[in-house]
């Protein structure tokens, strides 16, 4: 990699910006985080004591205007706004990394997609759940085939949050694209296709459960994959009991694994990849389980190490394709897959209907 790190541009300041973004950012190898854009005051002062070489833009038409001092630009601001900031980024000739979703609809994401090639530019989506502990140990199973043929695919990005809490993500405004269809929803639907592939069939429950909430906070999607695998995504806000974060069942055997990753808490905390030892790992208590016949809460099946999640491989990734010509981690393309299914639930559930794709 070059010397020279290259110059990020930052918008948003918020949870996915502060907490996410910046952190990573900062700790990848080739990257440097330049400028954060928030209007928040209190923000700003919490961008400049935790990153403190870092410029603070009010606007992103202010980071813009500097477009030639930078290399790259990432989105993480509210959902209703990707799609106009990542047009006027790549616009600016600068590649671009929008927080998922890209866009509101799955054809929004492939214009955007057709800009970024015209340009000759970058145009990626952090869904960072493709590097959980849980997914990445998944993915080997799968890929030594201790399953057998997969049939069942359960997932679920369950949380107890009986009070809303507000703000744009619960709010009931379409414009907002807010809801757990298009939050959580996004998650658990982009590792199902990266799992098992295309999806021909797609039923949907999105309902609002809690008093004063406007938007749905329990949903369920049913997928069926083209090459028959059945996943059952749940994402809630109101969840009591917990269930299993993974449960996949196949020919040979299942695997179930509780708990979420550690690496969220990890960063909300203030820890950071480069400075915490063992990142991304957790206790053995919260290894999964991989067996047939009896259930893993009263011992069935042979307790299966829970791999290392990597959040900074993903702009480790964006580095290396910036730098060096390596693959986008995540493009827009799969996105604006993963969108496809999240409109057809949308329908599904609005209509009561089974929607094919």
């Amino acid at each position: 990699m070059s010397a020279t790190p290259l110059r990020v541009g930052l918008v948003g300041y918020g949870l996915a910006g502060s907490v996410f973004h910046a952190p990573l950012i900062a700790t990848t190898e080739g990257l440097a985080l330049d400028t954060v854009v928030t209007s928040n005051p209190e923000r700003q002062k919490q961008a400049r004591t935790e990153h403190p070489d870092v410029r603070v833009a009010a606007t992103p038409d202010e980071l813009l205007a500097r477009a030639d001092d930078l290399d790259l630009v990432v989105i993480a601001s509210p959902n209703k706004t990707h799609v106009p900031l990542a047009t006027a980024a790549l616009k600016a000739g600068l590649p671009v990394v929008v927080d998922k979703p890209i866009a509101g609809t799955a054809a929004e994401a492939r214009e955007l997609a057709a800009l970024a090639e015209e340009r000759g530019l970058l145009l990626s989506v952090f869904q960072n759940r493709r590097w959980d502990n849980d997914f990445l140990t998944l993915r080997r199973l799968l890929a030594e085939g201790e399953l057998g043929d997969v049939w069942r695919f359960e997932s679920r990005f369950e949380r107890w949050r009986p009070q809303p809490k507000g703000g744009w993500r619960e709010s009931g405004d379409p414009a907002e694209i807010g809801g757990l269809l298009y939050d959580l929803g996004s998650h658990v639907v982009d590792q199902a296709l990266v799992l098992f592939g295309p999806v021909t069939q797609v039923y949907a429950e999105a309902v609002v459960r809690r008093a004063g909430a406007e938007t749905d906070d329990d949903t369920f999607i049913a997928l069926t994959h083209a090459n028959g695998v059945r996943s059952h995504l749940y994402a809630s806000a109101t969840t009591a009991q917990l269930g299993p974060r993974f449960r996949v069942l196949g020919s040979k055997a299942g695997y179930v694994k509780y708990g979420l990753d550690p690496q969220e808490a990890a960063l909300r905390e203030g820890q950071r990849p480069d400075t915490t030892s063992g990142w991304g790992t957790e206790p053995e208590s919260l290894w999964g389980r991989v067996g047939s016949g009896e259930s893993p809460l009263t011992g069935g099946g042979r307790v299966e190490p829970t791999l290392p999640g990597d959040y900074p491989a993903y702009y480790a990734a964006v580095a290396k394709a910036l730098l060096d010509g390596g693959p986008n981690p995540v493009t827009a393309l799969e996105a604006a897959s993963a969108l496809d299914v999240l409109e057809a639930a949308r329908r599904s559930a609005r209509d009561a209907v089974v929607v094919k794709l």
